[in-house]
């Protein structure tokens, strides 16, 4: 009983709703550090602290996303309000505010979930996914381990898909989606070995070719790392220009640019948009020009990506990583 008050009580407070005083006070988010010469203005949260020493906080929206967003998390909550045991709920809540940015409350959510269902893959691999995001990297693999371990033997399922592609179809699995968060985790870590492992199933279990060119891309850049060129351009090798795909063009693209089918320039002017797809493309492109011995276009390339301030894509995080780790800082937690 007292388990569901407080979880009410969180419900309540999330979006600033108008719980009475009565009503237990929500724990507090996890502390961060905050720098005493940032200078943010008060209605933007603290969501993390970079690989760099920074403060990330909420990224701009547009208008009508944010509302479309607000609106959808504001169901979401209503519906674990109604029903706070239903696992399904809990995950949407946390998935939905995830997508507003509001991970540090998405961590919270997913971690209330898991103490009801504490050995449910799907909160460990949505809160893994989400350690990720906020440079939460050793939490992250704890997560996303144990998910692997809970689902050994189990069917595969298809992820829904909380913010649809351009043709409503979902493309993820639980499995694929799990190797392929640890695999990203261990990558960010510079583990690796085990990232190598991680995104082996990830190809492996992949069952289409939007998730297989993802697993690839990175574990061509794993294999780059542990200085297995002749095996990760096999990887690259598979992939051909006509390959249909929905979402992940940009991953393809780097794929085609790493077997030499494209030039580099042809992918340049998309680098510089300041979108998430070009924090894809500009990291992708630093590593080539990385592995070309082109190491003062390489640097250049990873500021460019962290110019773009869209540090929840995957591309930022693993250049700021890279930019973190030549400066000597410890990556990780």
């Amino acid at each position: 009983m007292r388990q569901t008050i407080l979880v009410l009580a969180i419900l309540l407070a999330g979006c600033g709703g108008n719980a009475s005083a009565d009503r237990e006070t929500p724990p507090e988010r996890p502390p961060l550090v905050v720098p005493d010469d940032a200078i943010l203005p008060v209605e933007r949260r603290i969501e993390a602290i970079s690989f760099l020493g920074d403060t990330l906080s909420e990224i701009p929206m547009a208008d009508p996303v944010r509302a479309q967003r607000e609106q959808q998390f504001e169901e979401a909550r209503l519906r674990w309000v109604a029903d706070p045991g239903n696992l399904d709920n809990i995950i949407w809540a946390g998935r939905r505010a995830a997508y507003l940015g509001r991970y540090q409350e998405a961590i919270l959510i997913f971690g209330l979930g898991l103490k009801q269902y504490p050995d449910d893959p799907r909160l460990y691999r949505h809160r893994g996914h989400r350690y990720i995001t906020t440079r939460q990297l050793d939490s992250a693999v704890v997560d996303l381990e144990r998910a692997a371990e809970l689902i050994e033997e189990q069917p595969d399922q298809v992820e829904p898909d909380g913010l649809p592609n351009v043709q409503n179809i979902p493309l993820s699995t639980l499995h694929s989606n799990i190797w392929y968060h640890l695999g990203l985790a261990r990558y960010l870590q510079g583990d690796y070995q085990h990232a190598f492992q991680a995104y082996q199933r990830g190809v492996a279990g992949s069952t289409n070719r939007d998730m297989e060119v993802a697993a690839r891309y990175w574990l061509y850049l794993t294999l780059v790392r542990l200085g297995r060129t002749d095996e990760a351009r096999a990887v690259a090798d598979v992939v051909e220009p006509d390959w249909s795909l929905i979402e992940n063009t940009s991953y393809l693209r780097l794929l085609l640019l790493y077997r030499g089918t494209i030039p580099v320039d042809s992918l340049l002017p998309a680098t510089v948009t300041g979108t998430v797809g070009s924090a894809t493309l500009g990291y992708g492109v630093a590593q080539w020009y990385l592995a070309q011995g082109r190491y003062a276009e390489a640097q250049r390339m990873l500021k460019d990506v962290l110019a773009t301030g869209q540090w929840p894509a995957f591309g930022y995080i693993a250049a700021e990583a890279d930019v973190a780790r030549e400066g000597g800082m410890v990556v990780g937690q």
